[in-house]
């Protein structure tokens, strides 16, 4: 059984974990797709000790992007990107660009997912198609869709400076579908669409850096996310600066009342010594 030294002890430790997570939230206010520490506690005999270190889930706001290149996810569940290991991870920060290849990209030089379209603006795996109707139906029940993700592409046609050969701009609409548009936008054409997953315990996903979150088995399988996309706009933070503060203040006081009494317990103990010498 821990003596009340001993739970003093695991009280500061603890504080200053709590104190680091909050230090690294507030630092990060204006970050954007930073997602803030929750720090829960656990208790034993009066003592405290970390729980752990969970994401908070909660959407950031909105602030306008570089291009219209960049999306917004309003509402739940992450973007879908290859990392350089070629593993899916997901991330709520789309600051995502075209490269000089035309291929859509994260910051990092991660590849977008998404799933190409066919005329209709059915989802394509192959020769099978996934209509719209069996799309939502899929978002209604929370279910996952079993179609491979692929990278989304827009080339340059040297020859004539148009994408993919043929449309003179494009546009990614509130669905997540982007639009090749050509004759003077008279013509429209879905070509791709962002893959936008979720998670039954997104809480439980492990971010490997800033930003990018890979599942595990603690998050489940990824399942349909849904939400509106907006075109060129990305997101903040999501901290809640006057909620950090004040869990600040309240580490702060825990901190201060443990090195109390462990100075009190200290000069206890030296007084015990010096009464047995």
């Amino acid at each position: 059984m821990n003596d009340s030294f001993i739970n003093a002890l695991n009280t500061q430790k603890a504080s200053i974990s709590w104190m680091d997570a909050i230090t690294e939230n507030l630092a990060n206010i204006y970050t954007p797709g930073y997602r803030e520490n929750k720090t829960t506690f656990k208790t034993f005999l009066d003592s405290v000790s970390p729980d752990g270190f969970l994401k908070n889930t909660d959407q950031g706001k909105a602030v306008p992007g570089t291009s219209n290149e960049n999306v917004f996810l309003e509402g739940q569940g992450y973007f879908v990107v290859r990392n350089e290991e070629g593993r899916l991870a997901y991330t709520r920060l789309g600051e995502f660009k075209f490269d000089e290849n035309g291929v859509y990209k994260a910051a990092d030089g991660s590849v977008v997912q998404g799933y190409i379209m066919n005329e209709k603006g059915e989802i394509m795996s192959g020769t099978t198609s996934l209509s719209r109707e069996d799309y939502e139906r899929t978002l209604s029940e929370g279910g996952s869709i079993n179609i491979p993700t692929t990278e989304i592409k827009l080339w340059i046609d040297p020859d004539n400076g148009k994408f993919l050969g043929k449309y003179d701009e494009f546009e990614i609409k509130g669905d997540g579908i982007l639009y090749g548009k050509a004759n003077n936008g008279q013509e429209s054409s879905p070509l791709f669409k962002l893959a936008v997953m979720n998670f039954h315990n997104p809480q439980e996903l492990f971010q490997y850096k800033e930003g990018m979150f890979v599942e595990t088995e603690g998050s489940g399988r990824p399942i349909a996310g849904r939400g509106e996309i907006r075109s060129g706009l990305i997101e903040l933070s999501n901290v809640d600066f006057k909620s950090n503060i004040t869990y600040y203040q309240e580490a702060k006081l825990q901190m201060d009342l443990a090195k109390n009494l462990i100075s009190s317990y200290k000069d206890l103990l030296e007084n015990a010594i010096s009464l047995m010498s």
